[in-house]
């Protein structure tokens, strides 16, 4: 019988209670316990005589319980001591503030304990971890005298319980419950160990070598699973018909060089390929589904406002959605300003903006374009910026606006490549790796504490001379990507303190928790120069562009992943004269300055992301919750070598007869 089948009511010498506590943590069948896995070991396979003990040893005791009792120390803790004896020598077991231990160990029982021994009061003791009873000294055990797994405690069950349950279901195995689902050749080419084997080790290994090659295993099933999906998702959508088929004729053709020629600027040879790209895509038979990377500042928007000038030639119309109302208003402004002396209609909707009944050619918007009462008739395009933000569903509640409509989804997230390819491989990948003509790398500094009021002077000096604008971004206070009123109180108050350093100048602030009017005033007197300083939460400076700004403040720069970081900076040096960002933090921790440095010498995003995977984790790229993302359990986004192995194993097996 299948594992997905047995319900873990079946779970024999379980408690209701128990029962409840797994079903709602969502573990309603053996197979779901069996895919609860540990997040770490503790190796108390080490058995040892108490005579042969030593000190710092981390080891497993087994013995008889000679006596227990509670101490009261001088400094007011409660100790438990209870003496074991396993024959020959004895051993005195510790613990603090559980009294309650005291009436389990009595005399006569036996019992084996793991942990540390240590030396207190002069007397060595063991400092005791784990401990479970037994009915001699030769008892199998589980919780002690091997490799443990270690939960985590989210499912309020304690670990002994936990360990029992999964070791029943582990026990009631059987050649046929867990069947393999790959073939031999790929288990062999990719030196894997067997399925139920691997199911087996992750829980209760022998070694940590081989709890090591059950990860390995489970990790590329969980790799191959996502990548295969991807595979045939981009199949079927390949198959699906489109409503409204895309021409380009020498006359559109030439509708949309006038178009590029208009532009106050000439485009990249990495725009004019990716433009290439769109353009092949938009005529053939099949719905586009590309995924365009580009770093901040590269010239994405133009590329999209490309795609949805051949669909309005073509006669349809283009849904622009951002994550946030900012970001939605700015490319509202850029996408007017590039269609100025074009005949499009573009309308603006967010949750402030209402629109009217009026037939648009473009429409940008935020989460408001989701709203079952906001319709279009004819739409040919849906591009999503900062696509990540959005989750899977919201992106495809989008599309359906329109009947199998082209998919343009944007990020400025540096991911590296490897990486895309899986999280995105049902989709095309471009990318816009050039910045555009003119463009000065930006200057950064990590600056000590000690030079804070040197570099405050430097600035108020490049304002004076050269009419500077400045950026100050204030940290995130919680781990979140959601703005807090801790963070808003953050920014306030570094506002105050930045008026009185800079009192001869303007200074403004621009958090979340503002009406729209007045961040668009803000923004406005920002950037026609009103305004020389911005103060603003770390949540809302994407999209705010603004070419006259050349210089940027991050304060608490620890605080972020360096893709954050680059993201951040990339606010700045929108211009052609010479920007620069300064980092300060309080923190001077070594492995922090290191970072700080690497990130103040590199200005490419990719190099930077791949840096802060290897030593962060993928999480930082992506932000705390990751949205849109697989969580995975066991597999790493950093782990380059599997992606690439998994993505091998699924081309192989879809080509299998």
């Amino acid at each position: 019988m299948k594992l997905e089948n047995i319900t873990i009511d079946e779970l024999r010498n379980t408690s209701r209670q128990t029962i409840t506590k797994l079903k709602n943590a969502g573990i309603n069948t053996y197979w779901d316990l069996l895919n609860y896995f540990p997040f770490r070991y503790e190796n108390y396979s080490l058995v040892s005589p108490i005579g042969q003990t030593q000190l710092g040893e981390k080891v497993t005791v087994k013995g008889q319980v000679v006596s227990a009792k509670n101490i009261f120390t001088k400094s007011g803790l409660k100790m438990q001591e209870v003496v074991i004896s396993d024959g020959k020598d004895k051993l005195t077991l510790s613990w603090f503030n559980q009294i309650y231990l005291i009436k389990l160990f009595r005399p006569g029982n036996f019992v084996s304990t793991a942990g540390t021994i240590r030396i207190f009061s002069k007397k060595k003791i063991l400092a005791v971890e784990e401990y479970e009873f037994i009915n001699n000294i030769n008892d199998l055990t589980v919780n002690t005298g091997r490799i443990i797994p270690i939960y985590s405690e989210s499912l309020k069950i304690s670990a002994k319980t936990l360990r029992s349950k999964m070791l029943k279901v582990l026990n009631e195995l059987t050649p046929t419950s867990i069947p393999e689902i790959f073939p031999p050749e790929v288990i062999t080419y990719n030196d894997l160990i067997g399925r139920t084997e691997a199911y087996q080790n992750i829980h209760f290994p022998e070694t940590l070598e081989i709890a090591e090659k059950a990860r390995r295993r489970l990790a590329f099933e969980e790799l191959f699973s996502i990548q295969l999906k991807a595979r045939k998702l981009k199949e079927q959508s390949r198959k699906e018909k489109l409503q409204y088929v895309f021409k380009l004729d020498s006359k559109k053709e030439k509708l949309i060089n006038q178009f590029i020629a208009n532009l106050p600027f000439e485009l990249t040879n990495a725009q004019k390929l990716v433009i290439d790209e769109i353009k092949a895509d938009l005529t053939k038979t099949y719905a586009m589904n590309r995924f365009l990377q580009g770093d901040v500042g590269s010239g994405k928007t133009v590329v999209a406002a490309i795609a949805a000038y051949i669909v309005y030639l073509n006669g349809c119309q283009t849904l622009f959605m951002a994550p946030t109302e900012i970001l939605a208003m700015q490319h509202y402004q850029t996408i007017s300003l590039m269609f100025k002396k074009f005949n499009l209609k573009i309308g603006l909707k967010t949750a402030s903006n209402k629109l009217n009944d009026e037939k648009y050619d473009i429409v940008i918007g935020t989460h408001a374009l989701l709203t079952k009462n906001f319709k279009m008739n004819k739409i040919g395009l849906v591009i999503i910026d900062e696509q990540h933000r959005f989750g899977v569903n919201q992106r495809e509640e989008l599309a359906k606006k329109g009947l199998n409509p082209h998919l343009l989804s944007m990020t400025a997230t540096p991911i590296p490549r490897t990486v895309a390819l899986t999280l995105y491989a049902n989709l095309d990948m471009s990318v816009v790796d050039e910045m555009p003509i003119g463009r000065q790398p930006i200057r950064t500094f990590f600056v000590p504490n000690d030079k804070r009021t040197s570099g405050y002077q430097w600035i108020k000096d490049r304002i004076n001379k050269e009419k500077a604008q400045v950026y100050v971004i204030c940290p995130l206070i919680e781990e979140s990507e959601i703005e807090t009123m801790k963070s808003i109180k953050a920014a306030s108050q570094e506002f105050e303190n930045l008026k009185k350093i800079f009192s001869e100048f303007k200074v403004g602030l621009i958090h979340g928790k503002l009406k729209s009017k007045e961040k668009e005033k803000i923004l406005n007197n920002f950037k026609n120069g009103t305004i020389n300083i911005l103060v603003s939460t770390s949540v809302v400076e994407v999209g705010i562009d603004v070419p006259a700004a050349t210089i940027m403040i991050i304060e608490g720069a620890e605080r972020f992943g360096l893709a954050q970081l680059h993201q951040l900076r990339g606010r700045v040096g929108r211009g052609s004269k010479q920007s620069y960002c300064f980092l300060f933090t309080e923190n001077l921790d070594g492995s922090i300055i290191k970072r700080l440095n690497f990130f103040s010498k590199t200005n490419n995003g990719l190099g930077l992301a791949e840096y802060d995977m290897r030593r962060r984790g993928p999480g930082e790229l992506f932000g705390q919750k990751q949205h849109g993302y697989r969580d995975l359990k066991l597999a790493s986004y950093s782990d380059l070598k599997l992606i690439t192995q998994t993505k091998n194993a699924v081309d192989y097996i879809i080509k299998l007869p």
